[in-house]
């Protein structure tokens, strides 16, 4: 009985085969549509020098962080994504089906798309402050802006190896700070937590070994120091529209 089992299972496989269906061609026929417009992806330039952020982040670190591990990490996925239908795909379309895509996608395509978010979202100096609406929210999630980082940083601490924190706006509209592990966004089906991300903090060694060493607290410390302000009060107003 078993014989037969395992013959019939090769002669359905084998006709599926010279049908041209293979179980990668069914998946794919069988997942979403995207139907917004197109977008390019591109390798956005940075919006200050290499030097830009010092004396909190070293100009040596932000130019190997931005010019080799992210370039990489975008080469990579448009490579990956280039052979899906989605190339040109939102990539808030893209990271609610990237379990679907494989891990190459999800590795990279979080790698390009955390990074941007982490660079746009820094500046030479802490700039502006929490707008009216943000800081409301803030005070009702957190209690406060210092008790907030209280939490941010710890999450940062507390994220075993590689891997991001973030404050989001989760799925009920309410402020949330969290933790991915690698280069997973909460904007992924996969993620533990979901939301729309407002700025997040690189916690692999990358983003701040060659100046902190293994004193990832001091440069988490440091990271408020460089928040721009502006960009995230846009990122809130924008995530509360949808």
């Amino acid at each position: 009985m078993k014989t037969n089992n395992l013959l019939t299972i090769a002669l359905l496989t084998f006709f599926a085969t010279m049908n041209g269906v293979s179980d990668a061609q069914t998946t794919m026929t069988t997942m979403k549509q995207y139907n917004g417009q197109p977008v390019e992806h591109i390798f956005q330039p940075l919006p200050y020098a290499y030097d830009g952020l010092e004396p909190h982040m070293d100009a040596l670190t932000v130019e190997i962080h931005y010019d080799r591990h992210h370039r990489n990490y975008y080469n990579q996925f448009m490579k990956f994504i280039g052979e899906t239908p989605y190339k040109n795909a939102s990539i808030e379309f893209i990271f609610s089906i990237v379990s679907e895509l494989g891990n190459p996608v999800r590795n990279n395509g979080g790698g390009y798309y955390n990074h941007v978010l982490f660079w746009e979202a820094l500046a030479p100096q802490e700039t502006g402050a929490p707008s009216p609406e943000l800081l409301k929210a803030i005070e009702k999630a957190f209690g406060s802006v210092d008790q907030f980082f209280e939490q941010f940083n710890q999450k940062a601490m507390t994220q075993f190896g590689s891997g991001w924190a973030w404050l989001i706006v989760d799925e009920k509209g309410e402020l949330q700070v969290t933790q991915t592990p690698n280069q997973d966004n909460p904007l992924m089906d996969i993620a533990q937590v979901k939301g729309i991300p407002l700025f997040n903090i690189d916690v692999w060694e990358h983003a701040y070994y060659l100046m902190y060493q293994n004193k990832r607290a001091d440069f988490v410390q440091n990271y408020r120091k460089m928040i721009n302000w502006n960009v995230v009060n846009e990122r809130y107003a924008n995530a509360m529209k949808k």
